[in-house]
């Protein structure tokens, strides 16, 4: 079957279901899962023990995406681990009744959403490789065990894209979503280490949302985005610089790249941590919505709170596991 057509993509939303629904068949037996923390990399068989954990926390478990994208993987140099030549990227939120433990955090007994962006190579109908980046920090501020200080944006703001229309099951000609981001970029590491107008912020639209996973959160319009991210995580990492891409791709009025960023945490006080003087590496994805005048509209950023946390010093599996009856007793 050729790769970018409407049957691809339906059918690829199909296999994602049902591999979410407990059909392990729809992994090759050499797949293969890099995941946030507190899960790793993953082999076939991990993964799919990840998924049935996930089931058995919520039984009647659904995974719901908003954003569906699909298109040839643009290369990036930097990037140096496996690379797939046609991915898919999903954002949405698997969603149930959280009747038992899962990654330790306590049950709520009542519906829970865990937010994601995911992206995966699905060949013949069968997922072999897949980036999962899921907002566990978020499950844990739902079940009230979340033992780190406050989001520096909103909490809990993950909608599917306005108007509809994220799941792109039809494919459509590149309308250039890519390249601008791709400037975009470029335009952030203009930033001078001093001036926040060294950055031109000309591709966003006045009012665009950010939607950020985690610690993060969500904030409105340049001066939002300004008081609750980028001030912040520039005080504390104002060297970041992008480390390479492992998807990279355009799908109409959408667009997302996927990767790490290198980081060297000098300033204090990011997420009530004070500066390690280490040098990091934070893994995201960014998914991007165009307004009618090709400005971003919506910026999804699924990213690995937790995993950044411990890079820092801090073990938040460990705090959350104290602070809910479950403490070391040994060295």
């Amino acid at each position: 079957m050729p790769t970018d057509t409407t049957a691809f993509r339906t059918g690829a939303l199909r296999t994602l279901e049902a591999f979410a629904r407990g059909d392990d068949g729809y992994l090759t037996p050499d797949a293969t899962a890099e995941a946030s923390a507190p899960f790793g990399r993953l082999t076939a068989a991990g993964y799919a023990a990840l998924m049935a954990d996930l089931r058995r926390a919520m039984p009647d478990l659904e995974r719901r995406d908003d954003i569906l994208l699909a298109g040839d993987n643009r290369d990036d140099a930097r990037w140096t681990g496996p690379r797939a030549a046609y991915l898919v990227a999903t954002v949405g939120a698997y969603v149930g009744t959280f009747r038992t433990p899962f990654a330790g955090i306590p049950p709520t007994h009542d519906v829970v959403s865990l937010t994601y962006g995911e992206a995966h190579e699905i060949v013949d109908g069968r997922i072999t490789r897949s980036y999962l980046l899921w907002d566990i920090a978020g499950l844990m501020m739902q079940a009230a065990c979340w033992p780190m200080a406050a989001t520096t944006g909103r909490a809990g703001i993950w909608p599917g894209p306005k108007g509809g229309h994220g799941l792109r099951l039809e494919p459509s000609a590149d309308a250039g979503s890519l390249d601008r981001v791709l400037a975009m970029h470029d335009a952030l590491h203009r930033f001078d280490g001093r001036d926040l107008d060294s950055m031109p912020m000309d591709a966003w639209a006045d009012d665009f949302m950010y939607y950020a996973a985690g610690a993060i959160g969500a904030c409105r319009g340049l001066d939002g985005f300004r008081a609750h991210h980028q001030i912040p995580f520039l005080r504390a990492f104002p060297d970041r610089k992008g480390a390479g891409h492992f998807v990279r791709l355009s799908d109409g009025p959408f667009a997302v790249t996927g990767g790490d960023v290198a980081i060297t945490h000098t300033g204090g006080d990011y997420w009530g941590i004070g500066a390690s003087g280490k040098r990091l590496t934070m893994r995201v994805m960014d998914f991007y919505r165009f307004d009618d005048a090709d400005k971003i509209a919506e910026n999804w950023l699924p990213n690995d709170t937790i995993g950044l946390m411990g890079q820092m010093g801090v073990d938040v599996m460990a705090r959350m596991r104290h602070m809910t009856g479950q403490p070391a007793t040994t060295l």
